[in-house]
């Protein structure tokens, strides 16, 4: 019998108002949304607890529209990470704890998105910050200080920092983004405000996350992920269980193109587990 391999994909919110009626049922309730989008995707950035920790009730109508396999990748609130950067937030951290409890297995990683200023100088920090954090769940790094990227000895430091707490290093690739000038008013807002870092592929769990950015153009998103189909299916063979997440400046098409990728990985390793069905945008007739 052949290895099953699992690679999960999504995108960065389940609800866009494009994919209304066009690829997702219109109207549904907030009940039913994430329902929805669970059909075509199984996993999701968790975005919208970087603003406001959710309410305990919204996060167990989460988990009543997901399967236990779903996967949220779910970000820690501003509070912690920006305005007190890691320090000082102990009741804001437990707060949000408790919020996301009933995912139960669906929260994959807790997300810990650091500022463009957090630099090399500010590690010790996050290793404090990291070695209190309970070992009930998975934690994930996002930095975006370019010293991270461009100077081996503050990557090395990073990456015993994240080891030694068993983190994963989320490489956020905005490189086919800023390839050529933008064309759309959605790729030149994405330029005044996405990170401009070189693209970094090296895992450090057996659980690697991925955010990719492309362009508006799908042609263009599916030629700039090419590198990403190479590696995450060599992690796939390597035993390491990915998660993928396909982001373009406008995210009008980010719920096909997340499915499209999922498919050229398979078309390279058919054993990969295929995703769900997708719920059908139309209400079905027998006419």
């Amino acid at each position: 019998m052949n290895p099953r391999y699992k690679l999960h994909v999504g995108c960065a919110m389940w609800a866009h108002t494009p994919w209304q009626g066009r690829f997702l049922p219109h109207p549904l309730s907030p009940e039913e949304r994430l329902r929805a989008y669970a059909s075509w995707c199984d996993a999701v950035e968790g975005n919208t607890t970087f603003y406001a920790t959710p309410a305990r009730s919204t996060v167990e109508s989460w988990a009543r529209q997901t399967g236990p396999d779903f996967r949220f990748v779910v970000k820690l609130p501003k509070p912690i990470t920006h305005e007190r950067r890691l320090t000082g937030a102990d009741e804001e951290l437990r707060a949000f704890l408790e919020a996301i409890e009933p995912l139960g297995p669906r929260a994959h990683a807790l997300w810990v998105q650091l500022p463009g200023s957090f630099a090399p100088a500010d590690l010790g920090t996050l290793a404090a910050f990291l070695r209190r954090l309970p070992s009930s769940h998975r934690y994930a790094v996002e930095v975006r200080h370019r010293a991270f990227f461009e100077d081996e000895r503050s990557e090395r430091l990073l990456e015993r920092v994240l080891a030694s707490a068993g983190a994963e290093w989320i490489p956020f690739d905005t490189t086919a983004l800023f390839q050529s000038p933008p064309t759309s008013d959605a790729e030149r807002d994405a330029w005044t405000k996405k990170p401009r870092v070189p693209r970094r592929s090296r895992a450090l769990t057996d659980r690697p996350i991925v955010r990719y950015l492309g362009r508006d153009s799908m042609e263009r998103t599916v030629e700039g992920w090419q590198h990403w189909i190479g590696t995450v299916t060599e992690w796939l063979r390597k035993g390491r269980s990915p998660t993928v997440f396909i982001h373009t400046p406008d995210n009008a098409d980010a719920l096909v193109l997340a499915r499209r990728f999922h498919d050229e990985v398979r078309a390279r390793l058919p054993e990969v587990e295929p995703l769900p069905e997708p719920l059908p945008a139309e209400p079905l007739t027998l006419f």
